[in-house]
């Protein structure tokens, strides 16, 4: 018997208003209202309100909860401020990637939000390896509400629904306060390449926060369509496209999230092996010419040699060129390198070029 699809708290306003839902990660999740390209401009010009309630929040609290964080995740857990956000990787043993994650640090615990598809399997495996720590984790995902509000335009759209005062908030930075009266949590992150702001709120609260955020007029609906084109833009990585099990942290160009020395994190040998060899491939950026998208799955090729294959591609909206994201032998990736990319049989002309694609002006 097929499970029901979750829903969050959201889901009334999308069916409501022409949401085009889809199977999300077992969630029914909008993936436009009006179209992806206007929904995408929205974010790059103004404001855009998503629904990402579907990611899964997972609390950590107890005397060894930077402990366990920092065995389990690629970064330096230990180092993170209260009131700072740090992206990391989940690993296996092997240095393949379980999921690429953000650690929160607040006043009284941490906060692991992970992604909707790697939540159950990200939870069995803190469970496998929390022994011995004094930390108790809780799953938050269905009890609260979370929305990311992005654009040039959100920091005024947000300072008009909580106390946080986010208007001296820097990057990855989060602060808890109210929102619209309830406890809530405030952090200025996001995953299209735009200022923005991601909030947590008690689950019963979602829909009106919902409403009030749309009700300024300025913000539009945004599906996770866009997200996908938004996110490809700023060439950050996708799980289940460039990330998955058989990829490390350094094949992915996330050497950064990598904390080296710092501690013991699970697959941490595997990982500082994969960064020394030479031989591994590369994930680059391609534009192609003309208007033909190389999808996932396209080869890529320098004269009859395969070279690689392409994670993500799409028409880029905003550039109004076809890019893609692309695993390469170290041979053809270096910026200016001619390729081609097989589309549906045909060779379409492409360059390697420097990643992102696009950057927000500061």
């Amino acid at each position: 018997m097929t499970e029901p699809l979750l829903q969050t708290a959201f889901h009334a306003w999308h069916t409501e208003n022409g949401g085009r839902l889809v199977d999300f990660a077992g969630w029914d999740m909008p993936v436009l209202y009006t179209s992806i390209t206007q929904e995408h401009t929205a974010v790059r010009t103004s404001v855009g309100l998503f629904d990402i309630a579907h990611m899964g929040r997972l609390m950590f609290r107890g005397s060894d909860s930077c402990g366990l964080l920092d065995r389990l995740v690629t970064n330096d857990v230990a180092s993170i401020e209260c009131g700072q956000v740090r992206y990391a990787l989940v690993c296996r043993e092997d240095g393949g990637i379980l999921d690429d994650v953000l650690v929160y640090r607040f006043q009284d615990d941490y906060l692991l939000v992970v992604n909707a598809s790697n939540r159950l399997k990200i939870v069995e495996w803190i469970e496998r390896h929390q022994g011995g720590y004094d930390v108790e984790v809780l799953d938050r995902t269905l009890e609260w509400s979370m929305v990311a509000v992005q654009g040039p335009g959100s920091l005024d759209v947000v300072a008009a629904v909580t106390d946080v005062d986010v208007s001296t908030m820097g990057y990855y930075r989060c602060a808890a306060g109210e929102v619209l009266g309830h406890p809530g949590r405030v952090s200025r992150t996001g995953y299209t390449g735009e200022d923005g702001f991601e909030l947590i709120v008690p689950g019963e609260a979602g829909a009106a926060l919902w409403e009030r955020l749309l009700g300024s007029g300025e913000v539009t609906a945004c599906g996770l369509g866009c997200r996908d084109t938004l996110r490809l833009e700023a060439a950050m990585p996708l799980y289940g496209h460039e990330l998955d099990e058989q990829t490390d942290p350094y094949t992915a160009g996330l050497g950064f999230a990598v904390k080296g020395d710092a501690a013991e994190f699970i697959g941490r040998e595997a990982v500082i092996e994969a960064r020394d060899r030479t031989d591994r491939s590369q994930r680059v950026g391609l534009k192609l010419e003309g208007r033909r998208i190389g999808r996932e799955g396209a080869e890529v090729f320098s004269g009859d040699t395969r070279v690689g294959q392409v994670t993500s591609g799409t028409f880029s909206p905003t550039l109004q060129e076809a890019i893609a994201m692309a695993y390469v032998d170290p041979g053809a990736a270096e910026v200016g390198t001619a390729v081609e990319v097989d589309v549906r049989g045909k060779r379409v002309a492409a360059e390697v070029v420097k990643l992102p694609f696009y950057r927000r002006e500061a």
